[in-house]
């Protein structure tokens, strides 16, 4: 599924220089293509609100009774409100099979994936990759953090860009910020490339505008390393 012309060697020493990247044509066309028109059309989506459970997407009349209660929590700490799909749990629970996330999952989990990608980070640690589809509609975000997980081994975090021709000025950047929390760079989503950085980075999602045409949409998840061994 990888680009077939798609030379890692480059990113290589960015990613080892800066702890981030930007990878355009990560994907064969075709897959690319096939990808981004699930997103929008075939995925049945949920609205994800840290501290709240998964409901019905958030749209018209909904998003606007709902979005300034989210506004107000995101004033006091870390928060988010995005729609996604989760295609661990999907597939663990046997769902919506005919989805091409699906396959592609196990793809990215496959020895040929994981050693491109122990290569292009030269992590040779890598073992696991999760994902879930992220769907940003306008107004939602994902406010600043740094990926950091105590109970799982998180080494990098992935986002595959799957939206048609996005502007800057639609908002839905992935910003990130220095040590000093200090605006250091932004990626735009630019269609089938892949986002990457090292975990623990801080981030986050701009809002996305009003007078954005389309939705952000991608595939994202982080890559993982092998679990530390338990004690018998």
């Amino acid at each position: 599924m990888l680009a077939e012309d798609l030379d890692l060697a480059p990113w290589r020493e960015r990613l080892a220089r800066d702890g981030r990247v930007q990878i355009p044509g990560f994907l064969q066309p075709a897959v690319a293509e096939r990808l981004a028109e699930c997103l929008r059309t075939q995925v049945p989506w949920s609205t994800a609100e840290r501290g709240q459970p998964d409901s019905p997407p958030w749209i018209g009349a909904t998003l606007a009774q709902r979005m300034p209660a989210a506004y107000r929590r995101a004033v006091a700490d870390f928060h988010f409100v995005y729609d996604r799909y989760l295609i661990v749990e999907a597939m663990k629970a046997g769902r919506d099979p005919h989805l091409p996330l699906h396959p592609l999952l196990v793809y990215f989990n496959s020895e040929p994936y994981l050693q491109a990608m122990r290569e292009l980070t030269g992590d040779p640690s890598l073992a696991m990759v999760g994902a879930q589809a992220t769907r940003y509609l306008p107004g939602q975000f994902l406010r600043m953090h740094d990926d950091r997980h105590e109970d799982e081994a998180r080494r990098y975090a992935y986002v595959l860009n799957l939206s048609r021709d996005w502007e800057p000025d639609w908002g839905g950047l992935l910003h990130f910020v220095d040590a000093d929390g200090n605006p250091d760079g932004a990626f735009v989503p630019r269609f089938n490339s892949l986002s990457l950085f090292k975990v623990p980075m801080k981030h986050y999602v701009g809002v996305v505008a009003p007078w954005a045409r389309n939705p952000r949409l991608a595939i994202t998840g982080w890559w993982h390393a092998r679990p530390p061994a338990r004690a018998a």
